[in-house]
């Protein structure tokens, strides 16, 4: 079972999902322009040994989208409030490309609340462009069917494709109100952030990066800054994935984090 849930933080209507009853916790954060349905296929394998809660951001998906600058800095401070308000004390922590920054972030700034962090194809160091980052952004402000349908497939790297459910649940999504704002907010604060390696030096806790060996978006070739600049880091390479390797291969992802989480190792 996954409830969908609604709570306040600094007056904002913010949603998120929630599956599982163990007294351990994992939080998932999905990436730009995404919501907590990007991670529909492991939710259920995560959920037989945590209680999973999947956000939608601040800005994303069904939750509200405040006129404010949308920066690193800010996302990490909602995280944050978003525990302190759910009441969570203690957790592990998945961030997948901008929610990779985010946790990275937050990881960074507020350890004693982390167990163990998962990131998974995260930004941060990458400051050029791609084309499958520029296909997705002109998807996002020109939403249509074709626009959207070329960008998710170019982000898989497969040439496989998509589900029709991933293209439509964008599609409404972006059509919501302040979406578009919230989005190139959010661009442009990525772009005038400093790039994250400073603070990814004062991560301590065990953390796994795993990146997608295809991945269009975020190339690969990032990797090495987060896993030389982490102290405890372990690295994952997933073949023939993307950007999003828990889309494409739900099953194998699912059981390299929980051995990670469970034993340390991968």
């Amino acid at each position: 079972m996954v409830e969908e849930n609604f709570i306040k933080v600094d007056g904002n209507k913010i949603r998120y999902l929630e599956s599982g009853n163990s007294k351990e916790t994992l939080v998932l954060i999905h990436g730009l322009g995404a919501s907590a349905e990007r991670w529909d296929q492991v939710i259920p394998m995560f959920s037989k040994n945590y209680r999973v809660i999947v956000p939608d951001l601040i800005g994303f998906g069904y939750s509200d989208k405040p006129l404010v600058d949308y920066t690193p800095e800010f996302f990490s401070d909602f995280l944050g409030k978003f525990f302190d308000t759910i009441g969570i004390e203690m957790a592990s922590l998945i961030g997948s490309s901008l929610g990779g920054q985010i946790t990275a972030e937050y990881a960074s700034a507020h350890p004693e609340h982390l167990e163990k962090l998962i990131l998974v194809s995260p930004a941060g160091v990458m400051k050029q462009s791609t084309p499958a980052l520029d296909a997705y952004i002109m998807a996002a402000l020109y939403p249509n069917e074709q626009s959207a349908k070329n960008a998710f497939e170019m982000m898989e790297g497969s040439g496989e494709e998509v589900d029709q459910k991933i293209v439509t649940g964008f599609l409404e999504r972006m059509q919501l109100p302040n979406a578009k704002l919230a989005f190139m907010s959010t661009i442009l604060g990525l772009k005038n952030a400093e790039v994250i390696t400073k603070k990814l030096t004062s991560i301590e806790i065990p953390t796994l990066i795993i990146w997608g060996s295809d991945d269009p978006v975020i190339p690969i070739t990032n990797a090495d800054e987060f896993v030389s600049s982490i102290k405890d880091c372990r690295f994952y390479r997933m073949d023939r994935c993307g950007h999003t390797p828990y889309v494409q291969d739900p099953v194998h992802f699912s059981s390299i984090v929980l051995d990670f989480l469970a034993n340390n190792r991968v």
